[in-house]
């Protein structure tokens, strides 16, 4: 399946038997307006199914497992849009009022969104039922992937500035820091496989560092 440009995050729609690829989008020549994204829906062989029409280019999106919602990172209109998959249709947008919000995950089960700003470098929690920020949190610098863990109630989030912040969710309004682990500069991201209990960062190829992938026990 051919898709236009900026092809970027990819999710599994298990219960659907569908891929979908957020791509396009964002400002083709300065001072121009916003040119539209999409998320395409395909199916396990490649055919197209349809897609989600963005306001610009979706960055980190969630699918919902119980319900029919997909929460998609718009950081072009500093906003999460909700759409349906069903129709797939734009149907909320929520606010956010920290720009470049990048990395997203969710916590279904206490209907929490875990939103990555970078500029400033901040950790938003959304309410899903209604989009509200309930709270927030500093965090790592050019942030580009995190993740929530389930088991063990914890965010891993991994940052270009040279770190990975671990916060423990005390209760579904409230974090804690409780580590703060250094990795070198530009490692942005990876990926939390719950299965193995294991957090992988991607370390990019420098001047002074040979590519590699940084393996942490999540204890």
């Amino acid at each position: 399946m051919k898709l236009k440009d900026d092809a970027d995050n990819i999710r599994y729609d298990a219960r659907n038997h569908a891929v979908m690829i957020g791509y396009g989008g964002g400002k083709e020549i300065r001072n121009r307006p916003l040119s539209p994204g999409a998320i395409a829906v395909m199916d396990t062989d490649g055919n197209p199914m349809g897609e989600i029409v963005t306001e610009s280019h979706p960055e980190s999106f969630q699918l919902e497992k119980s319900g029919t919602r997909v929460f998609v990172n718009v950081p072009d209109k500093k906003e999460v849009e909700v759409a349906d998959m069903t129709t797939r249709t734009v149907t909320d947008r929520w606010p956010i009022a920290d720009a470049q919000n990048f990395p997203m995950a969710l916590d279904e089960g206490h209907h929490r969104l875990f939103v990555g700003c970078r500029v400033p470098a901040q950790l938003l929690v959304l309410d899903t039922t209604n989009g509200k920020t309930v709270a927030s949190m500093d965090i790592v610098g050019q942030t580009d992937d995190l993740f929530y863990d389930a088991q063990k109630s914890r965010i891993y989030v991994i940052g270009g500035q040279g770190f990975i912040d671990a916060f423990q969710q005390k209760d579904p309004d409230h974090y804690d820091r409780i580590a703060r682990i250094p990795v070198p500069l530009n490692t942005r991201t990876g990926i939390f496989v719950p299965e193995w209990g294991e957090l992988l960062a991607a370390v990019a190829h420098g001047e002074k560092q040979e590519a590699e992938v940084l393996v942490y026990e999540t204890k």
